[in-house]
């Protein structure tokens, strides 16, 4: 499931990043690899706010969608 159809409070952990590879590349530097946790913490607008690593980390819902997660 796309991480930009997970509901606020959902924690989910990263399957797989879809995408160009300058846009998977982009996302790994930012801390979204396969195994990680992350936690949606609200949606506004077109962006949606994560919990990633003890940090939190802005995306539009374009390059949310690129990241895959299962929810736990």
């Amino acid at each position: 499931m796309p991480l930009s159809m997970a509901a606020v409070g959902e924690k989910a952990w990263i399957k797989e990043i879809t995408g160009k590879d300058e846009t998977r590349l982009h996302l790994k530097n930012l801390g979204f690899v396969p195994g990680a946790p992350v936690t949606v913490v609200s949606q506004l607008g077109g962006n949606i706010i994560l919990s990633l690593m003890d940090t939190r980390i802005a995306l539009n819902r374009s390059m949310a969608s690129r990241i895959l997660v299962s929810i736990i």
